[in-house]
């Protein structure tokens, strides 16, 4: 049953920002916020923002529509970094309530947004862009490489976001070891969350490009597609993806990946977590494997290390107001990152954002299933994996120095620190990607 909202506010549509015409009438929030108006503080700005999730909260669309017109006083998508996060959350906002009420706002029919299809070259230029990826990349590599050693074959299983663009420096790094490169095998699922990057060839078509590099470098390579592959989806999906996860759980066992007792198995979650059911935030209501039976499973494989690296923030809550705060002091990293080299108007600034902004609808718009950003931060996931039988695996002074390399070629907001045995990737201080490596308790090599 819909929830019935107070009040007959005048529909707001974002293709026609004029609708914004009626100045806040509540007394006190107008008092309150007046000197929000125009202004370029993230404090105000937040301030703003969970007044409208407590009218929201409260079923009182009129005072969220009076809030969201000073917000769209301050929201610009080509302004500073304050301004642009703000138009998406506006926009996320507004789309919240058009679901839950949709008398009360009015989206253009058209506005389910439309994600691209980017090319192994854009893919490439989009992970290379801020650090975001490559640190994680570069912090699981070197700690593959040393539970490796010793080993003449290699078999990983990759579970990211990314499209295999991690693996081509580990293949360089292989080709070089003194006693000779390894075998290399690499299993990849067939379904992956439908989050960007979305890339527009097949995944054997990736395997086949890593493998002529891997055979430039003299490195045996083999490639493997778990499960049924699934043409990917250039829009937005509104159903969860639940099905294809309890497919893909099924599938992770000895027999379908054809475990081989001389291989080393590697386990590499790069940005992938995040997108499992977990029963402890809502998100479990179709009664399907969380991430601690997705533990279990992996650690029944036995496999000689596990990389872990996601974002550093805790996105599960059920309260929407501590949602909008933790997104909001967190999302600003990356639009603050972009400020720093490239101009307002840049196009590829724009498309990284409006992928960050679809995570933004994401977070604030949906619940239940259909909510798939529910990120933990790295403290609190890397107790999950404690309880779940995984001790921490800590990383080398080597990894430390390669990681600090790698974001020196960055600009100089970028930094690293070192909590208990992760690496995390900061922004002028804060917190915003973690990498922490585990074996099973009672691993047997």
């Amino acid at each position: 049953m819909k929830t019935e909202l107070r009040g007959n506010p005048t529909p707001i549509s974002l293709q026609n920002p004029s609708l914004f015409n009626t100045p806040p009438q509540n007394s006190v929030l107008s008092g309150a916020l007046k000197g929000c108006l125009g202004s370029l503080d993230g404090a105000c700005i937040e301030k703003l923002l969970l007044h409208c999730a407590s009218a929201l909260e409260s079923n009182d669309v009129t005072l969220a529509q009076q809030v969201m017109w000073v917000l769209n006083n301050v929201a610009s998508p080509v302004g500073d970094p304050n301004q642009r996060i703000t138009s998406w959350f506006l926009r996320a906002l507004i789309s919240r309530v058009s679901r839950v009420c949709p008398t009360a706002m009015n989206l253009n029919g058209n506005s389910i947004p439309q994600r691209r299809l980017m090319s192994v070259t854009q893919i490439a230029g989009y992970v290379d862009l801020i650090p975001w990826h490559r640190f994680g990349f570069c912090a699981s590599n070197s700690a593959i490489l040393k539970a490796t050693q010793g080993y003449n074959k290699i078999h990983i299983v990759d579970l990211s976001i990314t499209h295999c663009m991690q693996w081509p420096t580990l293949i360089d790094a292989l080709a070089k070891r003194p006693e000779g490169p390894p075998s290399v095998r690499l299993s990849v699922p067939s379904w992956r969350p439908p989050v960007p990057p979305l890339l527009n060839v097949s995944s054997e078509e990736v395997g086949l490009r890593l493998g002529n590099f891997a055979k430039f470098k003299d490195v045996p390579f083999e490639f493997n597609v778990i499960g049924d592959s699934l043409p990917p989806s250039p829009c937005i999906t509104r159903e969860p993806s639940c099905l294809q996860y309890d497919s893909l759980l099924n599938q992770l066992n000895p027999s379908t990946l054809n475990l081989r007792e001389d291989e080393a198995l590697v386990i590499n979650c790069q940005n992938w977590l995040r997108y499992l059911p977990d029963e402890q935030n809502g998100s479990n209501s179709l009664d399907i494997p969380c991430r601690n039976v997705f533990l279990d499973t992996i650690k029944d494989l036995n496999p000689c290390i596990i990389t872990i690296v996601d974002e550093d923030s805790d996105l599960g809550a059920l309260n929407l107001t501590s949602r909008i705060t933790t997104c909001f002091n967190y999302l600003w990293i990356p639009f603050d990152a972009l400020e720093t080299f490239l101009s307002k108007d840049n196009p590829q600034r724009t498309e990284y954002e409006a992928d960050i902004g679809h995570k933004i609808e994401n977070i604030i718009g949906f619940e239940g299933n259909q909510r798939i950003e529910r990120s933990e931060s790295g403290v609190k996931f890397s107790q999950r994996m404690r309880n779940n039988g995984f001790f921490s695996v800590p990383f080398s002074e080597e990894t430390i120095g390669e990681v600090k390399f790698l974001l020196d070629e960055h600009s100089s907001g970028w930094g690293m620190k070192k909590e208990d045995d992760m690496l995390v990737l900061t922004w002028k201080g804060h917190n915003s990607v973690y990498a922490t490596a585990w074996a099973p308790c009672g691993f047997e090599e």
